[in-house]
């Protein structure tokens, strides 16, 4: 998965016509750091992804999507078939249960116990709707100021007027499991 992840990085920096540069500078990823991964040198965090796919105009989902079928998209995505990405370094898994393109995007994910992830507010400049909902554990996510415990159960709406920095962290000493629901404008 690397290898497509890496290729599918360069090839939607190169469909902007930007030079690394400039996808540096809308990403706030280092030249260095964008030049390893398109080479396949270095395997991209979840954050450093939010990162780039946010500069991108796309989700995290979508950019994984396009790096496994190259942009192809189905209207039915069977489990035995759905994508799954593991952060290296938190160990969080993330399975993209909606057919790549669709809208809302839904997302499954599992974090380990301690795990923690943080994205920036241009992961989410571009959408309409995000919610989370948590099926089992416990997930304390921030964002601005406010904080938010969720329980099994809890179903967090944001509020996407003025897209602001989140953080997701499991707090507990077990895995939480949560979806994610991700609406374009």
């Amino acid at each position: 998965m690397q290898s497509l992840l890496a290729g599918r990085i360069r090839r939607e920096r190169e469909a902007r016509g930007w030079a690394m540069a400039e996808l540096a500078a809308a990403s706030g990823v280092s030249r260095a750091m964008i030049s390893k991964v398109e080479r396949g040198e270095a395997s991209p965090t979840a954050a450093l992804l939010g990162r780039l796919s946010g500069a991108f105009g796309l989700t995290v989902s979508t950019l994984l999507a396009r790096a496994e079928s190259d942009g192809g998209a189905g209207r039915l995505s069977r489990a035995a078939g759905q994508e799954v990405w593991t952060d290296p370094e938190t160990g969080y898994v993330r399975r993209q249960l909606s057919p790549a393109g669709a809208d809302p995007e839904l997302i499954h994910v599992e974090m380990p116990p301690s795990g923690r992830v943080a994205y920036p507010a241009s992961s989410y400049a571009f959408m309409r709707g995000h919610c989370v909902w948590l099926i089992s554990g416990g997930l304390t996510i921030r964002e601005g100021g406010t904080e938010n415990v969720l329980r099994p159960g809890d179903c967090l709406a944001f509020d996407l007027t003025v897209p602001q920095d989140r953080e997701y962290e499991n707090q507990t000493s077990a895995p939480c499991r949560y979806v994610v629901t991700l609406a374009r404008r």
